[in-house]
């Protein structure tokens, strides 16, 4: 543990480029460990590595003429707000490997003085007195022309440049000196506040100096003669600026990658399409899916059956979602929550005085619907009255608010549901067969949960990540006896029972654990304890009746399944999920 803490400590700036495969492009270091790197570079497009992917890097060590070969991962990535394709992106590396003896040679230098400065133009004297003040503290490094200089920057973990010398020369090499440093802004993306800080040893105008300072080209300037212990107190002063300018960056990166990390946290997770999510993985609603596709682009009635819980209103948006009405609303209403006269109003819309309480105007849904589509859940629900009004709506495309004597037409798309079969519904006079037939135009049935066992532990699972995004908890997932438990359980409330199920056990799951049995409802794991012997018990019920009406009727599935009461197509697919033999002559 303490070699680690002291590899983590030794992390020093270090500003050079850097090529890595796949390609960042602008890319340069901006500190190095013995465990990793920190990159700032400027990905096309967003592109690049992301968390989690490798790496593959070359960089040359300051001193070392072979290129440091190294593989690592991304730890972390920051990419900069800004829609410009040029903004820079932060990148967190871990070493996993290194070529050769890249790793004996990259700690070597990282065991060399931590502190870098460089000196130009000094004159023997200075030199010594630089020498003595300095010795011990920091590696200084002298250059007294341009290329020696410019090699020695380049190193790119020099901490302070002391420039000495004549007026003329550390003038120009100062406004050298910033003008590379903000050509590699431009052209590379190296941090330009990260290069190496200025000390001006050397008399001149006072003018040209204030314009330095000014420019920001200069950190501290020593007017000679000066004593040893003001350049040392000078040269360890701009040392210091630099590595809290790098710290800086360094501790800004990570408190807005916290930020975005929290940001993401408080958003949840990016939605996708509801017919891609953990609800259509089953090949039952891939093919409802299948028929969504087939019917959406049509101006046709659509008639949602399924049992209570399977997804009718999410099924209803998909058709909306699919079709040439998406821009348009869609609003939805359920028959069953309100009573004859208010469900008309709603519908319909009302005028002023209509009825007590009518005290303004009101459209209706239909007409805030125009152009748009209308589902109405559980239509089985509706009045005679009710009815022969919505067949009306269908026929003419005419809609009269409730007490008003006036039409008005409405382009809306009708999509309808039930959870009962409503063709017995019609044989027992309780619905209007001329209004069944114009809703049954494109009929679509939604198989319950319990036959869709490739959907349970997806919707499971997906339920679990957003309750622990809503309840802010950080349950692991589900136990594999938990998941035995939900694949076999019956589920009578279908998805919608899940969902509850779900969100209870990630309230009682601890955070850090997985969901286990004891999190799902008592009732839940006693229905399940036998699972295989309540399956064949329901399955054998089930093949009695479709076997004694298949008797009554000489086999032919359309008339048993009317004797049921059962939609046919339901009724055939039933009889072939328990090796039933029908007939198809009426």
């Amino acid at each position: 543990m303490k070699h680690q803490v002291s590899e983590r400590s030794n992390r020093r700036p270090f500003h050079v480029r850097v090529v890595t495969v796949p390609a960042i492009s602008r890319c340069w270091s901006v500190n190095l460990s013995l465990v990793g790197i920190g990159l700032i570079g400027s990905p096309r497009h967003n592109e690049g590595p992301r968390e989690g992917e490798p790496l593959e890097l070359e960089v040359r060590l300051p001193g070392d003429d072979t290129p440091l070969r190294a593989r690592g991962e991304v730890r972390w990535r920051h990419d900069a707000r800004s829609s410009d394709e040029r903004a820079s992106s932060a990148f967190g590396v871990a070493f996993t490997g290194f070529e050769d003896d890249g790793r004996v040679r990259l700690a070597r230098y990282l065991d060399g003085p931590p502190v870098r400065v460089a000196v130009a133009f000094a004159d023997p004297g200075v030199r010594r007195a630089i020498e003595m003040s300095l010795e011990g503290t920091v590696q200084i490094e002298f250059g007294d022309d341009d290329a020696t200089l410019s090699a020695i920057l380049a190193r790119g973990d020099v901490s302070a440049l002391a420039i000495c010398g004549d007026e003329h020369r550390a003038s120009r090499l100062a406004q050298r000196v910033a003008s590379v440093t903000e050509e590699n802004l431009t052209l590379e993306g190296r941090p330009r506040d990260l290069a190496a800080r200025v000390v001006y040893c050397t008399s001149g105008d006072p003018r040209v100096i204030a314009t330095l300072f000014n420019e920001r080209k200069l950190h501290r300037w020593l007017s000679p003669p000066f004593t040893g212990e003001q350049l040392r107190e000078a040269v360890m002063d701009a040392c210091t600026a630099h590595a809290l300018r790098v710290e800086q960056e360094r501790m800004a990166q990570e408190l807005e990658r916290n930020l975005q990390r929290e940001r993401a946290l408080r958003a949840g997770p990016a939605p996708i399409p509801v017919e891609q999510g953990p609800g259509f993985r089953s090949e039952a609603m891939q093919a409802v899916l299948e028929q969504v596709k087939s019917v959406a682009p049509y101006k046709v009635s659509v008639l949602l059956q399924g049992e209570t819980g399977t997804g009718k209103e999410v099924l209803a948006r998909i058709v909306h979602r699919m079709s040439d009405r998406r821009s348009a609303p869609i609003v939805v209403q359920d028959c069953g929550t309100l009573t004859e006269t208010l469900l008309e109003s709603e519908l319909f819309g009302h005028v002023r005085g209509a009825f007590t309480g009518a005290v303004a105007d009101h459209p209706g849904l239909f007409v805030l619907a125009d152009g748009g589509t209308v589902f109405l859940d559980e239509i089985e629900n509706t009045s005679p009255s009710l009815q022969a009004k919505l067949l009306r709506v269908l026929e003419t495309g005419e809609v009269r608010p409730v007490g008003g004597t006036q039409t008005r037409r409405v382009d809306v798309r009708l999509i309808t549901a039930s959870n009962v079969n409503l063709l017995r519904e019609v044989s027992n006079g309780k619905f209007r067969a001329d209004l069944y037939y114009r809703l049954n135009t494109f009929p679509i049935e939604l198989p319950p949960l319990r036959e869709r066992g490739d959907d349970v532990l997806a919707l499971a699972r997906h339920f679990l990540v957003t309750f622990n995004h809503q309840h802010r908890k950080s349950v692991l997932g589900l136990a594999l006896e938990t998941e035995r438990l939900l694949v076999a359980a019956a589920w009578p409330g279908n998805v919608r029972e899940l969902r509850n199920v779900i969100e209870r056990a990630v309230l009682l799951c601890p955070s850090g654990e997985t969901v286990a049995p004891a999190h799902l409802p008592p009732a839940l794991r006693q229905a399940s304890a036998s699972p295989n012997a309540l399956h064949e018990k329901l399955a054998d019920t089930e093949r009695q009746t479709l076997e004694s009406a298949l008797r009554r009727h000489a086999g032919v599935a359309r008339r048993a399944a009317l004797d049921l009461g059962m939609d046919p197509v339901t009724f055939a697919r039933r009889a072939r999920k328990l090796n039933i033999e029908v007939r198809s002559k009426r």
